[in-house]
């Protein structure tokens, strides 16, 4: 019996690849046993599809907020320029009379190319129907400035 115990051991022979064997199974790629939660390797392209389809959203979406707001300030800024030009030619017209403060009043422009303000509007002349132009109908405000409350339909204040 002790020439049994003398005898070279067999080795043990694996029959499974030692590349697909691993002593920590948790750090695997993939589900190692039948009871493994399903793992799945994320498509990175859809994953980046994705963060930049949101991205291009959002800017677009500031990039319209940013222009509306440009919009806004050109549209005050073509009705500040307006109010300048009518207040110039306001006080460069005849005017028989002394504007009041918060009153209405309509400017229009003569055939001699001279401008007069009115108290009177455009559809109050009757019979009359002088030759003028309407200019405009504003009002005078505190800061003796004319905020023009109508413009006329074929009329570029540029121009006049």
């Amino acid at each position: 019996m002790a020439e049994k115990d003398k005898e070279p051991k067999e080795t043990f022979y694996n029959p499974i690849d030692p590349d697909k064997i691993t002593e920590n199974p948790h750090n695997l790629p993939y589900a190692h046993h039948v009871g493994s939660g399903l793992v799945k390797p994320e498509d990175q392209g859809k994953l980046k599809g994705r963060a930049l389809n949101a991205m291009e959203h959002q800017t677009d979406m500031q990039l319209d907020q940013i222009y509306q707001q440009m919009q806004l300030l050109a549209d005050q800024a073509k009705k500040l320029q307006d109010r300048k030009l009518i207040s110039e030619r306001i006080y460069m017209a005849e005017m028989r009379f002394e504007p009041l403060i918060n009153h209405t009043y309509h400017l229009y422009k003569k055939d001699t190319g001279k401008f007069l303000l009115s108290l009177i509007a455009p559809s109050q002349w009757g019979r009359s129907k002088n030759n003028f132009i309407f200019i405009a109908t504003v009002k005078l405000l505190a800061d003796h400035t004319w905020e023009v409350l109508e413009k006329g339909e074929t009329i570029d204040l540029e121009d006049i």
